[in-house]
């Protein structure tokens, strides 16, 4: 099906972001939509409102979980905030418990919940887990959504792994080049993935993580972001519609309408070469069709 159909029928790609306060999650948005500009706010009920309920603040009362941040960039993803029970709150807990077990309920794929992104930056010194990470991974039931937990600001491992390096003898500049590679290596063997998929009192651990370092940087990637959620989509037309919506990564694109739609053109009985062709470009293009205006132009 073509993503703009996919889209009028089915909506927009809806994530629910959680963390605390100074997580990086606004960056990690904006660069996942492309733009420095903050996101425009509406309620429920479509209303444009104030921005300044975004603002960092622990307060309750302050924040509706129900409030949509849609970027003008790219205005195909719309998402949620859940700010307040990662201090403890109990009612702010509960508020964000009850958002995905009614999202999770509705029939219209456009009113449902497509996946979670828990955000948990690791800039403090022997980082473990809090009492509101533990709590969501234990007590939530996130149903068949996709939750991917983000460890954001992971270049703060980076000056510890360095330092491990320079203790075993290794050089300013060979420790400086091999820190990022140590630290994903020692964090991908120690302790807080230990716990967050084998620890008994993990009851729902997450679909899939992701390290995502220097995302304030001008530079940053969030490729491999949008790749780990694609590879947590089940539902095809889901992972069509993230996919599509997405605007950073043609890559991606490119190798979803290859194994998705290529392959199958190659399979079909009874096809010329001529019309294998054409089929072969409009299948492909479905992918990425935010790109496929200028491409026509080109080819005109």
């Amino acid at each position: 099906m073509d993503p703009s159909k996919i889209r009028k029928k089915f909506g927009r790609f809806r994530i629910l972001v959680i963390g605390r306060a100074n997580a990086g999650k606004t960056t990690i948005l904006q660069r996942v939509c492309n733009t420095r500009e903050n996101p425009e706010i509406y309620n429920s009920a479509g209303k444009k409102i104030d921005p300044t309920v975004l603002m960092a603040s622990t307060e309750r009362g302050e924040h509706d979980i129900e409030n949509e941040m849609v970027f003008r960039n790219n205005p195909g993803f719309v998402f949620h905030d859940s700010r307040g029970f990662e201090a403890g709150g109990e009612s702010e807990f509960d508020e964000m418990k009850a958002f995905i077990a009614s999202r999770s309920k509705e029939t219209r794929i456009k009113d449902q919940l497509h996946a979670i992104w828990y955000c948990i930056p690791m800039d403090e010194a022997s980082r473990s887990f809090t009492e509101g990470e533990i709590k969501f991974f234990t007590q939530c039931d996130t149903g068949s959504i996709a939750v991917i937990v983000l460890f954001t600001k992971f270049d703060a491992l980076y000056d510890v792994a360095y330092a491990q390096l320079k203790s075993k003898g290794a050089s300013m500049e060979e420790a400086e080049e091999l820190a990022p590679k140590h630290a994903e290596e020692s964090f991908a063997i120690g302790s807080q993935l230990k716990f967050l998929y084998h620890s008994k009192d993990i009851r729902r651990p997450p679909k899939s993580h992701i390290c995502l370092p220097n995302m304030d940087k001008d530079d940053a990637d969030c490729g491999p972001l949008i790749k780990c959620t694609a590879g947590t989509m089940d539902n095809e037309v889901l992972q069509q519609l993230f996919i599509s919506t997405q605007q950073t990564n043609l890559e991606l694109c490119m190798k979803y309408a290859v194994e998705r739609k290529l392959l199958g053109v190659f399979d079909s009985a009874g096809t010329t070469a001529s019309e294998a062709h054409e089929e072969i470009i409009g299948k492909l293009g479905l992918w990425f069709p935010h790109i496929r205006t200028v491409s026509v132009l080109i080819l005109l």
